[in-house]
Parts: structure tokens; sequence; C-alpha cells
């Protein structure tokens, strides 16, 4: 006898005596969906739709995605030459050594299966399902009889859980049961899935309520377990994600004893304040997003509206005191950390790439609980300006840290300076994987739909269905604000079209008619194949500023235009100029050029700005004293996602306007 499960079933598998819940069980994948499908029962005002209802058209996220495509099988023997995949090998038995590398190494793997199985979900192929097959059963094989799975703590011969403040066994977990479900919903093949349930079954008897209290140093297993409850419909994974949530700010995931660096804060640790108290983030960006992220996912599926609201007290927060211009986090290099209120240096920004799609996740999951445009907002500003910069045009180099800042002549003394430009990989490389699997499985954010109707949120030309209503898009988003919308399929009912319009478009009109910004458009009648919405965002550059607490950028602009926030880089500036002596004119007019000759096709932005006379004999003088000598310059800004594909030249996002700056 076997015992079907599937998302929301309220069953638990495994009810035949003497056999644990998730494992001898038959699991039934529940087939398509994508990185995130809340249970029938959880409290959302949307819904995600299937990848298999997205479809991309040839067009600006299609080409990253392409670009994605191909960077996957060179990350395969990345992680091959490293040593990541010979650690699951030798712990399987498959060959021989001695274990390499950091104790997390296995969640690399983890994260490059996941990507694997959303392209396979998009495009199937044999070759991808063939590797994801290959590596399943090396990870059942590396398992241990118990469901314990570590390769490296094996192979090293650690106990289990011992030193859980920095051995990452939980996080990796986590990243097992996200690939295991992608696997499953791609594929509808179940085999890394038991491997999974396996694993979570041995922590829901290991940890919990009368178990052990210990806690991962590093978040991210609790989106991971709600995740793996909503595909499996087995309770007691989200029961402990909650537990690890509820439990999180009271000391558990610390490391124990004296240490005068960052690893004794409990703030390192997302650990130094209950969730439900906390008013901001704070310490390792990663940590603190990650598991605001699992916090939301067992809000919405608890319907626990007092955590809800204390994360988006702690969201709101993060992006009006804590959040660079680009949409990324973390100020501080020491501890990969959030800084103070307002501490936001553009040269010396951490902004960890894998803390932007943190932030990426938390939005969606905020969309998905409120339907505010505000978070959607986010989610677009993230992934053009915070995700996208981290990967090259050609899909396979990548920043680990992502500076607003690259100085002239500026040196890597590490391997993840930005420095260096964009690199082939990482000895800690959480970062390029993590960049695949969003990509990968992009579409998934586009949009939501119901039987009421359909959202959408980030606009790209294909197509869109939710149930009977299917429409196609027409933009050349972000480089024009035209979106057509043309009804393929219909119901025979009234059904409503949403449109975001983003907070920046002011201006905008739908079908000819004023719509506000920051808002959704919405049209609802009985729609017909053959009709046609048109949405016009207007694309006029403009000028930011931050605010006067944000000491390290008084005196500069940032500048933007769309959804996109722009960058002046050393390549496409008049010869001689040194980048750090330009300074912008406020009132010269930004004037949009298309190159599709420049950076896969870009638009750029001209000004006029002005340039000091050469290098003062020192950084100081007088205060009153005149200012060097300055004549005028042409100036030209590039998409800032774009910046480091030309070799690793002088950047900066933040330009100063006036010459006593």
């Amino acid at each position: 006898m076997t015992t079907e499960i599937g998302p929301g079933t309220g069953t638990e598998p495994g009810t035949e005596p003497g056999t644990e819940p998730g494992t001898e069980a038959g699991l039934v994948a529940t087939g398509g969906g994508g990185p995130v499908v809340p249970s029938p029962a959880a409290a959302v005002a949307l819904r995600p739709l299937p990848l298999s209802a997205c479809r991309l058209a040839d067009g600006f996220w299609a080409r990253r995605m392409a670009a994605n495509r191909a960077a996957i099988p060179v990350a395969y023997q990345r992680l091959s030459e490293t040593g990541h995949l010979d650690n699951l090998r030798i712990a399987a038995g498959e060959t021989t050594g001695t274990a390499k590398g950091a104790v997390f190494w296995d969640s690399d793997v983890y994260k490059w299966l996941e990507a694997v199985a959303w392209e396979h979900a998009r495009r199937p192929d044999q070759a991808s399902r063939d590797r994801l097959r290959e590596l399943s059963r090396t990870v059942a094989a590396a398992q241990g009889g118990d469901g314990y799975l570590n390769s490296v703590m094996r192979l090293r011969g650690e106990e289990p859980y011992a030193r859980l403040w920095m051995s990452h066994e939980h996080y990796c977990a986590g990243h097992l049961f996200q690939a295991a479900v992608a696997a499953a919903r791609a594929t509808g093949e179940t085999g890394l899935l038991r491997v999974a349930t396996r694993l979570a079954d041995h922590l829901a008897g290991t940890f919990g309520p009368g178990a052990r209290t210990e806690l991962d140093g590093h978040p991210g297993v609790e989106t991971a377990l709600v995740e793996l409850y909503r595909e499996t419909g087995v309770r007691r994974y989200l029961d402990l994600a909650r537990h690890f949530v509820d439990t999180r700010g009271y000391g558990h995931a610390t490391k124990p004893g004296f240490d005068p660096s960052h690893y004794a804060d409990p703030a390192h640790y997302a650990d130094r304040v209950p969730v439900r108290e906390a008013a901001t983030v704070e310490g390792h960006s990663v940590r603190a997003v990650y598991f605001a992220s699992g916090a939301s996912d067992v809000a919405i599926e608890t319907g626990d509206d007092e955590l809800l609201a204390a994360l988006r007290r702690r969201f709101d927060a993060m992006r009006r005191q804590k959040q660079h211009v680009t949409g990324g986090v973390g100020s501080r290099w020491d501890g990969e950390a959030f800084g103070e209120p307002y501490e936001l240096p553009p040269d010396r920004a951490y902004a960890e790439t894998c803390a932007a799609i943190g932030v990426l996740q938390w939005a969606w999951r905020l969309l998905l609980a409120t339907g505010e445009c505000g978070y959607a907002d986010q989610v677009e500003h993230v992934l053009y300006n915070a995700v996208l910069p981290a990967v090259s045009l050609t899909g396979a180099e990548y920043f680990y840290v992502n500076t607003l800042h690259r100085r002239t002549g500026a040196r890597g003394e590490v391997q993840r300076s930005p420095a260096h430009g964009r690199r082939p990989w990482f000895n800690c490389a959480c970062c390029p994987p993590n960049v695949m699997r969003t990509l990968a499985a992009l579409p998934a954010y586009l949009a939501t739909g119901s039987a009421d109707g359909l959202q959408v949120h980030v606009y790209a030309p294909g197509s869109l269905r939710s149930g009977e209503f299917a429409v196609e898009i027409d933009t050349r988003y972000p480089w024009d604000g035209r979106i057509a919308v043309t009804v393929r399929e219909a119901p025979r009912r009234p059904v409503e079209l949403a449109l975001r319009v983003p907070d920046w478009a002011e201006g905008a009109a739908l079908d000819g008619r004023p719509v506000a910004a920051g808002e959704y458009a919405r049209t609802r009648r009985v729609f017909r194949p053959g009709d046609r919405v048109l949405l016009e965002l207007p694309m006029t550059a403009r000028l930011l500023q931050a605010g006067p607490r944000v000491d390290a950028t008084r005196g500069c602009v940032a500048v933007a235009r769309g959804p996109l926030v722009y960058a002046i880089e050393q390549a496409d500036q008049s010869p001689g100029v040194v980048l750090e002596d330009i300074r912008i004119d406020p009132s010269a007019p930004l004037r949009p050029e298309h190159r599709p000759d420049l950076l896969d096709g870009v638009t750029v932005l001209r000004t006029q700005g002005l340039v000091v006379a050469g290098e003062a004999a020192t950084p100081y003088r007088r205060y009153g004293e005149p200012a060097a000598a300055a004549r005028a310059v042409p100036v030209t800004l590039i998409p800032y996602y774009a910046w480091a594909n030309r070799g690793p030249h002088a950047m900066r996002v933040w330009i100063p306007t006036d010459l006593a700056t």
C-alpha cells in the first residue's frame, strides 16, 4: 500500500505501522508550478502562475535567460573542477578521496540542480533530465541510513549538528529541499524528493518542541520546509518551519563563548531579537532576508496576521533606511552586514548578490500575501538593478559584491572584490548558482492569476495564461514604455486585467486615460479574442537624490530611466577624462539614444557635465576658497546592470553635481 500526497491534502504519508512520515510512502509530484506555490488554504491575495503559463518571446529577459541557459553546463564543469561534485560522489561510494572546500559546498550543487530543473520545465531536453537523474542518484547514495545528509561533514567525520552555528547543515538541507521540489514540478519524477523527505523527517525527529533547540546559524531551511510541505502536504514540515521561526531571536543560533568578531554577535545570525518584536533588519544581510522570506511563507500558510504585519514593518524599515538606490542591501564588508540606518556608502557597498535574491524572494512573498503594488515595484527594481548586474551579458561571469563605485585604478585585494570585474567562479560560490536558479525561474515572477483575472507585474514580450484567460504582450520594455496587451482567449463572463503602473510612472495612461502611478490599472469586462489594451508608461529620465541622513551621497545625484538605474563608466567618457573628476549638470537635459550595437543593445543617456582641470595638490582646501578651474564635457551614462562588460573600468552610480563635492 502507498499513500499519495499532494499540496494541501493534509494527508501524512507513511500511515502504515512502523513507517516514518514522508519516507516509505509513495510520493506523487504535482507537476508544473514554479518555485513558490502556496497551498489551497494559504492566506494569499494573489496566486502565482505556473511556469508553463508564462512564455517569453524574444526580448530583454528572453536574451538574459538564453545566456543563463548556456551558462548552466559551464557551471557543471566548474563544480566538477572545484571538487563540489566529488564530495557527494565520495560520500556516495562512487569514487575515493577526501572532502574539499567549505562545509556548505553541497548547497551550491543543489542550487545548480534547481536551475537545471527550472530550465527543463521551460524547455525540456533529454540531457538536462539525464543530468538530474544522475546527480539525484548520487545524492541518494550519499544519504545516511537515518536520513542525514551532508557530504563534507560525513567525510570529515564530524558529529552531526555539533557546531550548528557555523556548519550550515540546515542551510544545505534547505537548498536540497528546493532542488527536489523543482525537480518534481519540472519532471514529475520523485527520486530527489524522496531524499528530501527522508532528510526532512530526520530534522523533524531531531529538532523542535521537546527535542533539540539549536538553530542553524544560517537561515534558509525555513522557506524550503514550507515549500516541501506545499509539495507533499506533510504538515510536520510546516510545523518545523514555524518552530524555527518562532524560536529564533533567543540565542539558539549564536556561536557560544567569547569571540571579539561579528561571529559572537547574535545579530549576525538574525538571532538577537524575536521576529515579532524586531523593528528592522540587521546583521548578515543574506541571513536576515532569507529568514524573513521563510517567516513570510510561514505567515502565509498559517494565516498568522501578527507575524505578517511584523515582517511588513521590517521590510518597510529596510526599504526606507537600509537599501541602496539599486535595490541591493548590505553596507559593510565586515560580516557581510547591514549597517546602521542610512549607512549606505556607494564605494564600500557590499550589496551581495545572494542578498539581492533574498530581497526578491521576500518581496514576492509579501506581494502574494497582500496584493500591494509597492512589493511588485520592489520585485522589478531588484531584478533589474540588484540581481541582473551580478551576471555578465554572456551569463557566465559573476559579481559576489555589487559596488556602486569602482574607483580609477582600484585593486582587488580579495577574490570577491568587484575591482577585479566579474569572475567565472569564487571559492565561496554561493552567488553564481543562485543567479542561475533565479533567472531559470524568472517567468514565475512576471504575473499572477485567478479565476477572476490576471495581474501583470513585470513586463516582457510573450504570452500569459490564467485559466480560460490568455493574453499576448508586445513591448520593447525597458527601453520603451508602450505595453500592448492583446486578448487571445477569454471566458464568456467578466474578468479583470490588472496592469502594474510603477511608482516612477507619473503621467501613465491606459487606453488614453490617465492612471495613477504606484497602483494597478484595472480593466474589468467581458473580453473577446482580439481585444487590445494599451498601457503607456512615460520613460523620461529622472534625477534622484538621497535623503539628508545619507551622508555618503550628499551633493550627488543618481540617474534613472524607466525601471533602470544608470551609471557612468570610464569606457564611455571623453579621452583624458578621469571618472572621479566628472560633475554632472542637473539642469542639463538627459537625452536617450538607443544603441543596438552596444552592450547587447542598450539605451544610453547623454548629458552635459564639468570636469576639473587635473588632480589637486591636496585633497583639502580652505572653506570658501574657489574650486579648481573646470571645463565642460559631454557625459554618457549606461544602465548600471551592463557595467564591467568591457573590462573592470571605473564606474559610479552617485555622481557629484558641483565642484564643491
